[in-house]
């Protein structure tokens, strides 16, 4: 007869039972823990879309949106991000990256050769050259204590004094400083109140040219320039106490020659001699410095001087913006998404025209091409800390969260550059508004509000 009664599982089968257990345990355990890793990594594309497209400040306006996610090698999220903006000052970011890879860790300042008992020198578009806060002096320094007949040539420059469609109106105006082969004291003139009833400027050769003009009545005190010559007026009346004003000055060979002279207390030579092959370089300046004095203010001075630098290194030696524009799209930017219209180093002009995804890979390049993220981070504007991102963010527990480029023209407002959440997830982004009507304060406001959404939340 069978026995109705279990046969009892030998001690074998209860290990072999305890570990399928545990193993289960464990591979459900481990499941769990990386779907929860992996969901909490992920940033879904249909919360960032209604960030953007539900808000009503950016539907009265052309809006575009890019998120990139540089660790998974994909876009987040798209919103015109094939469509092409007027970026401003978006721009110093492709003239950055062309920088980065056409001149090295110093800025070439000045070429020369020695001939018999003469020294001829010329300028390479170094934008440091006595300026007002890089304060170079090294190319200063060589010319004073030669010994020899200096003469300079001013024949490399092959462009105008404005940028491609610049416009003449804001010729008065400090960030729109003339372009020049050779630039001395940021090709801006300082005046100021001198504590006595009286006005000052710098370089001090102007003097003679700054005039007090009883048919000049604008609304509050302010010194005006002539549109085509160094002819300075102000008002007839009393200076205000503080009073400071930067003015460009109109350039030319004849005035260049001139403020070298009065700067170096020698007599100068002007000629016209082609630069040749073997003229010398000589470095003046480490390039960091100037990559931060034209990203963190957003000096459209040093971006414009920096492109004549870049073509400098070119061969041949004469310094053109659209020589060093075509050289960087061929060589270096060949693979970006869209072909940048680009057509001066700062953002002045409304001629330049990129699309958001292009942006993002252009920042991507930059990462890549610097290598080094804290460096990074130290040459663009950090949100609550420095540059023109300084009084648009507030840090995290005095941490920044987001660095990037800021660009404004009229009705054109953009920010592009690197995010990281407080999850730790990296990203990079463009966000680009152009035609709108309402005050830029609110536009910026509400990119500040999207950006940092997405940090808080993701």
């Amino acid at each position: 007869m069978k026995s109705n009664v279990f046969k009892r599982p030998s001690p074998y089968q209860d290990m072999v039972n305890t570990k399928f257990c545990f193993c289960l345990v464990s591979l459900l355990l481990t499941c769990t823990v990386f779907c929860q890793s992996l969901h909490a990594q992920r940033i879904p594309k249909r919360k960032i879309r209604k960030l953007i497209e539900k808000s009503a400040v950016n539907r009265d306006h052309f809006t575009g949106f890019a998120l990139y996610d540089p660790e998974k090698k994909k876009m987040i999220y798209e919103y015109n991000a094939d469509k092409y903006f007027i970026p401003a000052s978006n721009t110093k970011l492709y003239t950055f990256y062309t920088a980065l890879n056409m001149l090295g860790d110093s800025i070439p300042g000045l070429r020369y050769i020695t001939k018999g008992d003469s020294l001829i020198f010329w300028g390479t578009g170094d934008p440091s050259f006595l300026h007002s806060t890089l304060k170079s002096t090294k190319a200063y320094d060589l010319l004073k204590r030669s010994n020899k007949k200096l003469f300079y040539s001013a024949t490399n420059y092959k462009g105008a004094f404005y940028g491609v469609n610049w416009p003449y109106d804001n010729y008065g105006d400090y960030y729109q400083a003339e372009i020049t082969d050779m630039p001395v004291q940021d090709n801006v003139a300082l005046i100021k109140a001198d504590g006595k009833g009286g006005l000052t400027i710098v370089p001090a050769f102007l003097k003679n040219y700054l005039q007090a003009d009883n048919a000049f009545h604008p609304q509050s005190f302010a010194v005006e320039r002539s549109l085509t010559e160094n002819k300075f007026r102000y008002p007839n009346m009393p200076v205000p106490v503080g009073f400071s004003q930067e003015i460009p000055w109109k350039t030319s060979s004849a005035l260049t020659l001139t403020l070298l002279q009065d700067t170096l207390k020698k007599p100068i030579g002007l000629i016209s001699m082609k630069m040749p092959d073997s003229a010398r370089t000589l470095y003046s300046i480490a390039a960091d410095s100037v990559y931060k004095r034209m990203n963190l203010p957003s000096d459209n001075f040093v971006a414009e001087q920096l492109l004549l630098v870049c073509s400098s290194t070119l061969p041949g030696g004469d310094l053109s913006t659209a020589d060093a524009i075509a050289y960087s799209k061929k060589h270096f930017m060949s693979d970006l998404p869209d072909e940048p219209q680009w057509v001066d180093g700062s953002g002045l002009s409304r001629q330049d025209l990129f699309t958001p995804r292009t942006t993002i890979a252009l920042l991507q390049k930059i990462a890549d091409k610097v290598g080094n993220e804290e460096r990074l981070h130290k040459l663009l504007p950090a949100g609550g800390v420095s540059g023109t991102l300084k009084r648009a963010y507030q840090t995290d527990n005095g941490v920044p969260f987001v660095w990037g480029k800021t660009g404004s023209l009229s009705n054109n407002h953009n920010q592009s550059g690197y995010l990281i959440t407080r999850k730790g997830k990296k990203l990079i982004f463009s966000y680009m508004n152009n035609n709108f009507t309402c005050p830029t304060a609110e536009i910026r406001a509400e990119m500040v509000r999207v950006m940092t959404e997405i940090h808080n939340r993701f």
